[in-house]
This record gives C-alpha cells, structure tokens and sequence, in this order.
C-alpha cells in the first residue's frame, strides 16, 4: 500500500506541519514579548531619568535666579562704593 495514498498517513503529516508551524508561532510570540518587556523596561529607565533631569534643571535653573540676583544685589553696592570713593576723592582734590 502506499503511503500517500493513506488517509490516516497523511493526516499524521499534515497534523505534524501543523503542530511544528503552531511551535514556531509560539517561539515568534514569545520573542516579541521579551522584545516588548525590554522595551518596556528601557521605556521605564528613560522615564525615570528623564524625571530625575528634570527635578535637577529646575534646582539648577533656582540656583542660577539666586545667582543672578545675589549679583545684581553686589553689582549695585560695587556701584555704590566706587560712586562714594569717588566723591571722596574729588572733595578732597577740590
């Protein structure tokens, strides 16, 4: 008898095909998922450093206001000194 002419024979083999093709469907889904939970995973990394440089720009950007204004605050009692010592120095040259 032959064997492609037997019907159990042949659904052996299709039945076969059809469990290897549904394996390696499985094994594709289980790459994309473990692809999917990296990404997940460095998604979440990226998130938190992003929040962390963000927390960081705002205590640098306050920290230069301060700067800014503690200079302008000297830049003015500079101002104030030379305009005083000027003074006191055309008084006592007149």
């Amino acid at each position: 008898m032959n064997v492609d002419s037997n019907p159990l024979e042949r659904a052996q083999r299709r039945l076969a095909l059809a469990l290897d093709a549904l394996e390696a469907a499985v094994r594709r889904r289980q790459e994309t998922d473990r692809s999917l939970a990296a990404l997940e995973a460095e998604l979440s990394v990226l998130a938190d450093d992003r929040s962390r440089l963000a927390q960081e720009l705002d205590r640098a950007q306050a920290r230069v206001a301060r700067l800014e204004a503690t200079t302008g605050a000297v830049s003015k009692r500079l101002d104030f000194a030379v305009d005083t010592i000027r003074a006191i120095l055309d008084t006592d040259g007149a």
